[in-house]
């Protein structure tokens, strides 16, 4: 049987790289799009590595995105996430990718969807289908075409670009419809093995769910081989995510939490201190406002989701959150470390001293994003059942 193939672009945005489909060129039914989507990524795959497809054997790099014509009046583009599933036939709609978000706008620029300057500052506004919010995209034109040159640099990434300024307006309520989905700056999860937990459980870009280091017999600047390596700890942060799922309301019990593996996300976070990155660069306290690690998809992350670091940002400005009582908190951008080095979030909160009024009003980061190669992309149809999971 010949293979199938369909036109497709391999971008990177930020720290993740994914395969980007223009919505005309997939199937009128998106019920279609899974098994295109596993055939292409070369899930699931028993190794872990994906060998048989664009994937790279990380969930920072499984991921599709689909860019089309926009549903809303005060967008220009939709554009709808896939996280797949490196090992299993799952396909998951259910959060945003905030590092690929910062592709879609010069995507959809190169593409013709969107009319930008010849030169100057291209805006895009892009609504994301999974979280139904709005992202604006501003990034340079340079004769008519998106710039990637550029002195901007982001940690995890080898080489300076051209900057992708991110705004997530009015991130609150993603998913659960509050910023705060308990009502509660902090909540005690009772862990089976491990006792009452404190954490932080936040909806803004993403819903996550916050947890002290010290909690889980951790430092905050453990390395995430060292974490992939401890069974026992990524054990007890699936069931702290679980957990979480259950008092968020995204999941009517811990079983049925456990098939949504990317809502919420789960991190543990320290307040500032000495920490060394993956390239051996050495980071001091002054150097952050707090540092975390989170655990994505049930890998622990090499340097930190947008959605994440943005929705951290956040906890940040809400007082009393346990991101806000462990962070150096002053007026300005808050630095998150993590372990490929800092990423800083501009975020704002009003009412942030009363947790029934409190509302996000954005947070903001700055990106770096690439073409890396436009053509056809050749796949053979999946032949495992799909479990696909879309947001509500």
């Amino acid at each position: 049987m010949p293979q199938h193939k369909l036109r497709a672009t391999f971008m990177r945005g930020g720290t993740s790289k994914a395969v980007v489909f223009n919505r005309k060129d997939l199937p009128a039914d998106p019920a279609l799009w899974d098994p295109i989507f596993l055939a292409v990524m070369g899930s699931p795959d028993p190794n872990g590595r994906q060998l048989d497809g664009m994937g790279g054997g990380l969930s920072s790099l499984s991921k599709v995105c689909v860019v089309g014509a926009p549903t809303r009046s005060d967008a220009d583009i939709d554009y709808t996430f896939a996280q797949i599933s490196v090992n299993s036939a799952a396909v998951d709609y259910s959060a945003n990718c905030g590092n690929m978000s910062s592709a879609m706008g010069p995507f959809a620029v190169s593409e013709g969807l969107v009319t930008a300057p010849a030169n100057g500052e291209a805006v895009v506004r892009i609504h994301n289908t999974n979280t139904g919010k709005i992202i604006v995209a501003r990034f340079p034109m340079n004769d008519g075409e998106v710039e990637t040159e550029g002195e901007m640099s982001i940690d995890g990434v080898g080489r300076q670009g051209a900057p992708v300024r991110l705004e997530f307006t009015d991130p609150g309520g993603t998913r659960t419809g509050r910023l705060l989905p308990t009502g509660h700056v902090s909540d005690t999860l009772d862990i089976p093995g491990l006792g009452p937990v404190e954490a932080s459980l936040v909806d803004a870009a993403n819903p996550c769910v916050f947890v002290a280091a010290a909690a889980l017999g951790k430092d905050g600047s453990e390395m995430p081989e060292a974490l992939e390596s401890d069974a026992g700890f990524l054990e007890r942060m699936e069931a702290i995510r679980c957990a979480a799922s259950v008092a968020m309301d995204l999941a009517p019990d811990v079983a049925a939490a456990a098939k949504i593996p990317s809502v919420p996300k789960v991190a543990m976070i320290v307040a500032p201190r000495q920490m060394t990155t993956l390239s051996g660069q050495g980071l001091e306290p002054s150097d952050m406002s707090l540092g975390i690690r989170m655990i994505s998809i049930g890998q622990p992350h090499r340097a930190v989701p947008i959605t994440g670091a943005t929705c951290l940002a956040i906890a940040v400005r809400i007082k009393g959150t346990l991101a806000n009582r462990l962070a150096r908190v002053g007026d300005g951008p808050i630095t998150i470390a993590h372990p490929s080095g800092t990423t800083v979030v501009d975020a704002a909160v009003e009412h942030a001293d009363d947790p029934a009024k409190a509302r996000a009003i954005h947070g903001a980061v700055y990106r770096t994003a690439r073409r890396l190669f436009e053509g056809s992309v050749f796949y053979r149809p999946a032949k495992a059942t799909v479990q696909a999971r879309r947001s509500a």
